[in-house]
C-alpha cells in the first residue's frame, strides 16, 4: 500500500486549513510516541463550520456520516502539522466519536463510520482502524452534529 502521503493524493483529498483552538487547549499533544489529538469538529476548506445541526432532526444519517467525513480531514491535517507528515503514524489507536443527535436516534456507530473509513482509505484496513466508541449527546459546542477525539502511534 502506498504511504498515507501518497494515499491523500491518490484519493484527491483536500485538506482544511489546521484547525485553531477554540477554548484553552492544545489541539494536539505529543508524548512519547503517542499523539493524542483533541475533539474536532467539521469544517469547510475555508475554516469556517461546515454543518451544523443534530443528526435525526436537522440532519439525516447520511448528512452526519459526512459530517464525520469532514471532521477526519480536519484531524488529518492537524496531525500532518503536529508531525510535519502523515507518513509518522504508525497506527491510529483509540477513536472517540460524539454524535449531536435527537434522544430516538439509534445509529451513532453508522455516523461515525464516515470519520472511520477515511482513516482506513488514508491509512489501511490495519494501522487506520482502531478502537472505537461512538456515543449520542443532547448537544455539541457551537451545535455541530458530530465531533471526534483520537489517539496515534507514531514513529520518531
Amino acid at each position: 500500500m502506498a504511504t498515507p502521503e501518497a494515499r491523500i493524493q491518490q484519493l484527491k483529498l483536500t485538506l482544511p486549513a489546521v484547525p485553531k483552538p477554540v477554548a484553552k487547549y492544545k489541539t494536539a499533544l505529543l508524548v512519547g510516541n503517542m499523539l493524542y489529538v483533541s475533539g474536532h469538529g467539521p469544517i469547510k476548506t475555508d475554516g469556517k463550520s461546515a454543518i451544523v445541526g443534530r443528526v435525526g432532526a436537522d440532519l439525516t444519517l447520511e448528512q452526519g456520516k459526512e459530517a464525520a467525513r469532514s471532521v477526519g480531514l480536519a484531524v488529518l491535517s492537524t496531525v500532518r502539522n503536529s508531525l510535519g507528515s502523515l507518513d509518522r503514524v504508525k497506527r491510529l489507536v483509540k477513536t472517540l466519536g460524539l454524535v449531536n443527535s435527537t434522544v430516538d436516534f439509534k445509529d451513532h456507530p453508522q455516523v461515525i463510520n464516515g470519520f472511520s473509513e477515511l482513516m482506513a482509505e488514508v491509512f489501511g484496513e490495519d494501522a487506520g482502524v482502531g478502537t472505537r466508541s461512538a456515543v449520542g449527546m443532547g448537544s455539541l459546542p457551537g451545535n455541530i452534529p458530530v465531533e471526534v477525539e483520537c489517539l496515534f502511534e507514531v514513529t520518531g
